[in-house]
């Protein structure tokens, strides 16, 4: 028999993402949606467009989305959570204000929201908070009344999101010819953002150089190494880097880049290197064009041996812990002692992101926090 849950006050699972081209005709309107407002040029938006051309106009990440809302779907029933999940896009469809609207006209009062973002930052969090807060806006002027929306905790250090990136590290290890395993260096990968953006990461009271981003992947990074360790009996050199860069030239971003890395250790006599991206919740085009392609590139041009690890994408650990984040938050807001789990040394975040947390240049409405409008 399944195992039977109490999950009120929620009456659905909002899974949220980034929205990605499925053809070519796709590619630019995705890409002026994704960059709306920065008054960039059609033609620099090609240039870009280029990347999701080697793919024929397609991202991964709407087909991982599926098999993720595949396997959330299967983990719920299979516990006995009674919890229909929904799937709405920031950039493309489906698109998170039409899922709201539907949600709505569903009969959805109270939503618990996921976001295929594990980490503090303003692009990884208060971004997508300020896209809820503008999708409910357009309810309330449609004359519908919007639901009330909470996103779930940063699962950065969940053991479901930590344990199955390690096993794929491992993979990639064993992966690798024999004679250059042990000595191969761990490259953690995660999105690079600005400097100011890093710093100001997190809740106002931590912010600092690299903010909570740069202090979360790094524990991340260590809990991983440690895991291989006691695995193999071996201490591989390691370092946080960073790749898809996109900012003006002249504005700091967090470094090394990958590639130049990779030129770095080459130059070191480093034997062989394993790309795992530990920023990513799924293997989409960034993933798939910064490190398969051009990283594996910069590294066959090197004649050094790489690999690159796998993302959680939709393994049943990942979906087990999301529906342990559903159940933790549902029993907090009915007023319930609930286990918080968290590994490393950060211990578990915030339930609701405070006033000053991961701040915008130009402040706007964030929901599903201390400063929400829709409470």
């Amino acid at each position: 028999m399944p195992e039977q849950h109490a999950n009120p006050p929620y009456d659905a699972l909002l899974l949220l993402s980034f929205g990605g081209p499925e053809g070519p005709d796709d590619v630019v309107p995705f890409l002026r949606n994704v960059t709306r407002g920065r008054g960039i040029p059609e033609e620099r938006l090609k240039e870009v467009g280029q990347h999701y051309f080697l793919f024929g106009g397609v991202s991964p990440i709407n087909d991982q989305n599926r098999a993720l809302l595949d396997a959330l779907r299967k983990d719920f029933a299979e516990h006995g959570v009674d919890l229909p999940v929904y799937w709405g896009n920031r950039n493309w469809a489906p698109y998170l204000t039409d899922t709201l609207r539907e949600m709505a006209a569903d009969g959805r009062r109270r939503i618990v929201t996921l976001a295929t973002s594990a980490y503090a930052s303003y692009s990884g969090c208060r971004q997508y908070r300020e896209d809820l807060a503008g999708a409910l806006a357009t309810l309330a002027a449609e004359g519908i009344e919007p639901p009330r929306v909470d996103k779930l905790r940063h699962y950065f250090n969940h053991p479901g999101f930590v344990r199955p990136m390690a096993r794929s590290v491992l993979a990639s290890l064993a992966d690798l010819p024999e004679d250059v395993r042990a000595g191969a260096h761990l490259a953690f990968t995660t999105h690079s953002i600005p400097d100011a953006a890093a710093d100001t990461s997190g809740p106002a009271e931590a912010h600092g150089e690299g903010g909570a981003y740069v202090a979360q992947h790094l524990d991340v990074a260590r809990l991983i190494v440690d895991i291989v360790r006691e695995e193999t009996g071996i201490e591989h050199p390691w370092r946080l880097v960073y790749q898809s860069r996109s900012g003006a030239p002249h504005i700091p971003w967090l470094e090394p880049d990958i590639c130049d890395h990779l030129a770095e250790l080459h130059g070191a006599g480093v034997p062989a290197v394993v790309m795992a991206p530990i920023g990513f919740v799924s293997d989409h085009m960034e993933v798939l064009y910064d490190l398969d392609t051009e990283a594996t590139a910069k590294a066959a041009e090197l004649g050094l041996p790489v690999r690159r690890s796998a993302t959680v994408g939709a393994d049943p650990r990942f979906a087990a812990a999301v529906r342990d984040l559903v159940l933790e938050r549902a029993a907090t807001e009915r007023g319930e002692s609930a286990e918080r789990c968290a590994l490393g040394a950060l211990g578990p975040s915030h339930d609701l992101c405070p006033v000053g947390c991961c701040p915008a240049r130009a402040p706007k409405p964030a929901a599903a926090g201390a400063d929400s409008p829709y409470a």
